[in-house]
């Protein structure tokens, strides 16, 4: 089964309130309405795209230990996943399906970072809970998110309704900000380009990981 197919799969159960998800249906009015808002700004086509230089950047592991993509790029491409959080379900899923690309990724010679704005803590629980042997970073202000043209700030409605979850963003994320990243995948060449692009601000839409080998074949 494709990652997309399992999301879908996912998705269909939450909206039909199969437990444990017992969500009234004005609540997926609005989380689909925030999504159609987002879609409708064209910050997805704004982001970075094939062609475009990635920016550098150093990020810590859940350990505190810095990770540099100029260093990653040395030793060959690089790949890439921006995701939103722990707490997110779709996010949880998509990097099960990455750690069981990785493999694939190494034998080509690439190195994957997973980054979410999320702080440590919840890092180590990003990679314990869904076993991975990637690294998670931690950029907590979406500062590098910002660099991709992926950072958003969520509307006031969303955030109350996020509240109402127990998903307090700015304690997971120790940034006051309401902000999260668009879900989005890169494939770096090791001159700095990007070599693939996917960016989607409907989070419930990932690329399967197999769409990436080409571009690391190239």
């Amino acid at each position: 089964m494709t990652l997309q197919a399992k999301l879908d799969a996912f998705k269909a159960d939450f909206v039909a309130g199969k437990p444990p998800y017992n969500a009234p249906p004005q609540v997926h009015a609005l989380m689909q309405r925030a999504t159609d808002e987002l879609i409708a700004t064209g910050q997805a086509e704004r982001a970075l795209k094939v062609g475009d230089k990635a920016p550098a950047f150093k990020l810590s592991d859940p350990d505190g230990n810095p990770v540099s993509s100029v260093e990653l790029l040395a030793k060959g491409p690089l790949v890439i996943t921006f995701y939103r959080g722990v707490w997110c379900p779709y996010c949880n899923m998509e990097l099960q399906a990455l750690e069981e690309a990785l493999p694939a990724f190494r034998e080509l010679g690439a190195s994957l970072v997973a980054i979410s704005p999320q702080n440590k803590v919840n890092s180590r629980k990003s990679v314990r809970e869904n076993t991975l042997s990637f690294p998670i970073l931690s950029d907590t202000l979406s500062e590098v998110a910002d660099a991709f043209g992926l950072r958003f700030k969520l509307p006031d409605y969303l955030v109350d309704l996020y509240k109402s979850f127990g998903n307090d963003l700015p304690a997971f994320n120790d940034n006051p900000a309401w902000v999260l990243p668009m879900p989005a995948r890169f494939v770096i060449g090791q001159d700095g380009v990007i070599t693939y692009a996917e960016v989607n601000p409907d989070y419930t839409r990932r690329p399967d990981p197999s769409e990436l080998l080409p571009a690391l074949r190239g």
